[in-house]
């Protein structure tokens, strides 16, 4: 029976896990499998790679074919190499204590190279979230400086009405006073006027009744005597 080592699918969509297994060549992707190995999670940096060495080694003794991304999982975790190391020990070019000391010095490679992805990683991920803080900063500070001129524009502006109200305020006031001070003394001239008439109306009107008075006293004329007799 042809076994192949690869890739089944879970999770849900845009965000999807996988499980490293063993089935038949003819089975459904999904379907049915002879063995689960391990499991991958792309949505990490670096990705998590989670593989029984044990087993999966076996299956790759016995013949399994692993796909292209499950050959390349196996690479990562080392298994690749340790079968090509245990063929050159089957082959005679090379003891197993031999082998055994390379695989020991790749996976130390291969830590070490892990590791330092992983520092570089957070490295940059500190950097980057320390430039977003110091942007968020420097936008706060120019919105508070913003806001700080608008006030101080119209504290300025309220500033200026006021004084425009205030002068405006002063001639008024200054009017209404000479208004209040002028204004008694037209009555006075009135009054005086009026005295200054009454005075010589009486005189005139005796002047004119004086003849009057002179005339009923006297008699009658001698022509009109004439005329009655």
């Amino acid at each position: 029976m042809p076994t192949k080592i690869r890739l089944q699918r879970h999770g849900k969509k845009k965000y999807a896990y996988y499980h490293v297994v063993v089935a038949d060549a003819r089975a459904p992707r999904d379907g049915k499998f002879i063995e689960k190995l391990g499991t991958y999670n792309p949505n990490n940096d670096p990705a998590i790679v989670d593989i029984n060495f044990d087993r999966a080694l076996y299956w790759v003794k016995e013949g399994a074919q692993p796909t292209d991304t499950c050959r390349a999982l196996l690479s990562y975790r080392g298994i690749m190499h340790k079968d090509h190391l245990d063929r050159g020990v089957l082959k005679g070019a090379l003891t197993q204590e031999q082998a055994d000391k390379k695989f020991e010095a790749w996976l130390k490679e291969k830590e070490t190279k892990i590791n330092s992805k992983k520092d570089n990683l957070s490295k940059v991920s500190s950097d980057a979230e320390k430039a977003r803080l110091t942007a968020e900063k420097e936008a706060n500070a120019k919105k508070a400086a913003a806001i700080l001129a608008k006030t101080s524009e119209l504290a300025a502006a309220a500033e200026v009405e006021t004084t425009e109200s205030a002068t405006e305020e002063a001639p008024a006031t200054a009017t209404e006073e000479v208004v209040a001070v002028e204004t008694p003394e037209v009555p006075a001239t009135e009054e005086k006027e009026e005295e200054a008439t009454a005075e010589e109306s009486p005189a005139s009107e005796e002047k004119t009744e004086e003849p009057i008075a002179e005339v009923k006293e006297e008699g009658p004329s001698e022509e009109e005597e004439k005329k009655a007799e």
